[in-house]
């Protein structure tokens, strides 16, 4: 299990458990693992999902991946705050903004 630091200060899990449904469900972030702290740490775009209260989606772009796209990293947020998944977009969901790169 690893444990990051996000962009409010709070600690995210990444299980065992959900580093493998990642690898399998999305192959192509096995290569840019180590991005996923700055990506929690200094996202250019931290959004509440609009399907649960308690998820956070953190968007970070960057030109090395695929020719410029972003990694986003979803968590859910709590007691025990915890990655949900990890995947590749060139698309910013609607939603609330928690947080914006300035």
């Amino acid at each position: 299990m690893m444990i990051y630091i996000d962009v409010f200060g709070s600690s995210v899990e990444l299980t065992d458990e959900r580093w493998l449904h990642i690898m399998k469900e999305h192959p192509e972030v096995a290569r840019h693992k180590e991005k996923i702290q700055e990506v929690l740490a200094n996202p250019d775009y931290a959004k509440k999902s609009s399907r649960d209260a308690e998820v956070l989606l953190y968007y970070r772009f960057y030109d090395d991946i695929s020719n410029g796209k972003y990694m986003l990293v979803v968590a859910k947020k709590g007691f025990r705050s915890f990655i949900l998944t990890c995947y590749i977009t060139d698309t910013i969901k609607k939603g609330v903004t928690s947080w914006e790169k300035k």
